[in-house]
């Protein structure tokens, strides 16, 4: 498979979620990215355990690795190296951390002024710009915690969503960069940050505040935007998601589930009419469900085309008929000998998924490859290593 963004090259200097959420999505375009690590141990984010024990697994396939200490000149030296000849650089450190090394965007566009910096940060600017942040902390301050616990309750949400979709629109300001370096031949600094990612996802809420005048109520609390649009449970315990959105679903789903006195009630015609009488409807459909089981519910749904879902856990992904048929699940050996099932980008490219090339690498274990191209030759690499400046 032709990947479109072949030629490229990326220096990645990130840990974590964010900053490798967008090496891995430009290494899975095709880009080379070569994660420098520090000298020993790599990436901290190799040691992490319990909920952060998956994203170095998840986050660094079809990358390199060169562990360096940046802090020793001739390490320095490599990495200006490596910026020397590449189109882009994305770091995620704290802020202040590249530039206390000497390596931030303004020295590095001196010895390459077509560079294209990405920073992911918790903050753009601004008083905030200076903060420590984490996808938790923006969640809490940035109303995604309030909206999606119950009312008094703030929780997180179930996966590190600001953090992937920061990486993601680094990953979207690249793209702009490179067809504005097209023009221009001049590289550009860029920075994606964790809060404003957050206020991007609450826009409908801040508008729906705005619009009328009443504060939001978080979502296990929320009048609901469709009459059905709930988690049902079913006769053998189990829980099916069913949404029914217009009023040619709702026509549909009362013939099929032989609803006709509902469906011929003028007082339920429509939408609206519907989500007013939520508090009696329910419960009868309900009823109607708890006579099911699951796998016939389910079954009823499909044929009739409605919106509905299972409710699953990630354990049971590694078992979805659809991500095993159509590649959504890529075999990603690790360098302690596991093999694990972890999700391909979202995306097809004439009917197909970009995959994997390159495993999650051991620390370093590039280092050769990529000083060799860089034109050191072997006797270097030997000092170099001699010297701990590579690992």
């Amino acid at each position: 498979m032709s990947l479109p963004l072949e030629g490229l090259r990326v220096v990645e200097f990130a840990h974590m979620v964010m900053g490798p959420t967008c090496g891995l999505v430009l290494a899975d375009l095709g880009a080379d990215v070569v994660k420098v690590e520090p000298v020993p141990d790599g990436d901290n984010t190799r040691r992490l355990t319990g909920t952060g024990i998956g994203f170095f697994a998840t986050f660094n396939r079809n990358k390199r690795s060169l562990a360096v200490n940046m802090k020793h000149p001739d390490g320095k030296a490599i990495v200006e190296d490596l910026v020397r000849r590449a189109d882009i650089v994305s770091e995620n450190f704290r802020p202040g951390a590249m530039e206390a090394l000497g390596l931030g965007y303004e020295a590095f566009k001196k010895i390459n002024p077509k560079l294209i910096y990405c920073q992911h940060k918790g903050f753009l600017a601004g008083p905030y710009e200076h903060r420590a942040a984490l996808d938790e902390v923006v969640q809490m301050m940035g109303g995604l915690a309030y909206m999606t616990g119950p009312p008094g309750r703030p929780i997180r949400a179930g996966a590190s969503v600001n953090d992937i979709m920061g990486g993601m629109f680094g990953v979207i300001g690249i793209l702009a960069a490179l067809r504005e370096r097209d023009r221009t031949g001049v590289g550009t600094l860029l920075r994606t940050a964790l809060f404003e990612n957050t206020v991007f996802l609450m826009g409908p809420h801040m508008a729906q505040a705005k619009l009328t005048d009443k504060p939001v109520d978080p979502m296990p609390a929320r009048l609901s935007a469709w009459a059905v649009y709930d988690v049902f449970d079913t006769g053998d315990d189990d829980q099916v998601f069913i949404g029914v959105v217009t009023d040619t679903q709702w026509r549909t789903f009362c013939d099929g589930f032989g609803l006709s006195d509902l469906k011929a009630d003028p007082m339920l015609a429509s939408n609206p009419q519907r989500v007013a009488a939520r508090g009696t409807l329910l419960p009868e459909l309900q009823a109607v469900f708890k006579t099911m089981t699951k796998a016939d519910l389910l079954a009823k749904l499909e044929t009739l085309g409605l919106p509905y879902a299972p409710i699953t856990t990630p354990m049971d992904l590694f078992e979805d008929p659809h991500l095993l048929a159509s590649g959504g699940l890529i075999e990603t050996p690790m360098p302690d000998g596991k093999v694990l099932s972890l999700p391909a980008l979202p995306l097809e490219f004439d009917g197909e998924r970009p995959g994997m090339r390159l495993p999650p690498p051991a620390v370093g274990q590039d280092r050769d490859v990529v000083l060799e191209d860089l034109g050191y030759p072997a006797d270097a690499i030997r000092a170099l290593v001699a010297a701990g400046v590579v690992g």
